[in-house]
C-alpha cells in the first residue's frame, strides 16, 4: 500500500466530513437542491480515489484519479455558489476552498507519479 494515497483519501474525507456537518443544518430547499450535490460531490472525491487504487492497470487508476479532480472540481464550483448565496460564510467558503486547491495540488502529482513510475 501506498502510505501516500491513503493520506490523500484521509484529507478528501476530512473535507467531506466538513461539507457535510454544515449542509445538514440546512433548510430542505437547501439541502435539496445545492446540497445534495455539494455532498455527493465532495464524497465522490474520496471515492474515486479509492476505487482507482484498487483497480488493476495503469490507465484505470490514472482514470480514476482524473474522475476525483472533476469531483474536486465540481465541489469547488458548489462551494463558491453557497457562499455566493450566503448558504456557508466567506470565511468557511475560502478555507474549504484552500483545502480543496491543496488537495487539487496532490491530485495531480499522483497521476503524473503514476504515469512516471507505471504505478
Amino acid at each position: 500500500m501506498n502510505l501516500t494515497k491513503l493520506r490523500i483519501i484521509g484529507e478528501a474525507n476530512e473535507i467531506a466530513e466538513i461539507i457535510w456537518d454544515e449542509v445538514i443544518g440546512w433548510d430542505y430547499f437547501c439541502k435539496g437542491t445545492i446540497g445534495k450535490q455539494l455532498v455527493r460531490a465532495a464524497d465522490s472525491i474520496s471515492a474515486n480515489l479509492s476505487e482507482g487504487y484498487g483497480r488493476y492497470t495503469i490507465p484505470e487508476r490514472i482514470r480514476f484519479v482524473y474522475y476525483s479532480r472533476g469531483s474536486l472540481c465540481e465541489t469547488i464550483n458548489w462551494i463558491q455558489k453557497t457562499k455566493k448565496r450566503k448558504l456557508i460564510s466567506p470565511a468557511q467558503a475560502d478555507l474549504l476552498s484552500g483545502q480543496l486547491d491543496t488537495l487539487s495540488i496532490k491530485i495531480i502529482s499522483i497521476s503524473i507519479h503514476s504515469k512516471l513510475l507505471g504505478i
